[in-house]
């Protein structure tokens, strides 16, 4: 089964302000994968831009417990992050509100390797030869974590994709 893309573990960017940030892929149940055909291989949807979600500078002093968001990225064709998705959004209070827009501030300017899916055929030779070739949308979920010790700020990430 082919699950869109494949991940690699990314280097954590660091920043004294932000805290790190760092991925890991894991895959929940009831996720849907792309179904390929014989001939046809897949290949991208990799991140090759990443930006590190800020730790909400507002509630930074008040170092409240944890907190993890998750959150389904949707991916076009071209590889840019076009809409974000978070479960229970709508009954979040203010703060959690806060580690959402954080989240969503920067998963938006995100970019993937488009994810490319392409036919092949062998001729009557038996000569492999490309017959078609076309970019898929797909989908990514992460479990963001904000965390603060003493003041200071934690982001991490865990991904899963569709």
């Amino acid at each position: 089964m082919l699950a869109g893309c494949a991940t690699t573990q990314p280097t954590p960017a660091l920043s004294p302000s932000t805290g790190d940030a760092s991925w890991r892929e894991v895959v929940p149940a009831g996720t849907r994968r792309y179904q390929l055909a014989l001939g046809e291989v897949s290949s991208g949807g990799t991140p090759f831009q990443r930006v590190t979600p800020m730790y909400p500078p507002s509630l930074l002093a008040g170092c409240p417990p944890s907190q993890e968001v998750p959150a389904l990225l949707i991916v076009d064709g071209a590889g840019k992050v076009g809409e974000v998705r978070v479960a229970g959004e709508v009954q979040a209070d203010a703060d959690r509100r806060a580690f959402i827009a954080a989240v969503r501030v920067a998963v938006l300017q995100w970019r993937f390797n488009p994810l490319t899916i392409n036919r092949w055929a062998a001729d009557a030779d038996g000569n492999s030869h490309l017959v078609d070739s076309g970019t898929q949308p797909f989908s990514l979920a992460y479990v963001f974590r904000f965390e603060c010790h003493a003041g200071k700020a934690t982001v991490s990430a865990a991904t899963t994709k569709s």
